[in-house]
């Protein structure tokens, strides 16, 4: 995985509606990123064009009005993931455990821009 910032754009799968979006940072094994009432901290390996990671789910700000964030409830949500990646793009899917639930979601990464 090319270490950059990327945008991140969340589908729920498995008949599920839902959607989310916003910028995650890989560096280093590192995962950084949020949107506005969620963040994101977590880790990741690389293997050939694929990639494996964890990630924890919180949220930083209650959503206003109907707004329903993905996986923004009161309680960190832990997901796993993994995918595979060009020079400027990725796909991943995952599983959220959301209380006694799980969330099956997809995403799609654009690169932004490098980070130092």
């Amino acid at each position: 995985m090319k270490d950059g910032l990327y945008s991140i754009h969340v589908t729920l799968l498995d008949g599920r509606a839902g959607k989310g979006s916003g910028v995650i940072l890989f560096r280093d094994g590192k995962i950084l990123g949020g949107d506005a009432y969620l963040y994101y901290t977590g880790s990741y390996s690389v293997k050939d064009n694929t990639f494996k990671g964890e990630v924890l789910v919180q949220r930083h700000t209650s959503p206003r009005n109907d707004d329903n964030p993905l996986f923004g409830g009161p309680a960190a949500v832990g997901i796993g993931v993994s995918g595979t990646f060009t020079d400027t793009r990725a796909e991943m899917t995952g599983t959220a455990l959301v209380g006694k639930a799980s969330l099956i979601f997809g995403a799609t990464l654009h690169w932004l821009a490098e980070v130092d």
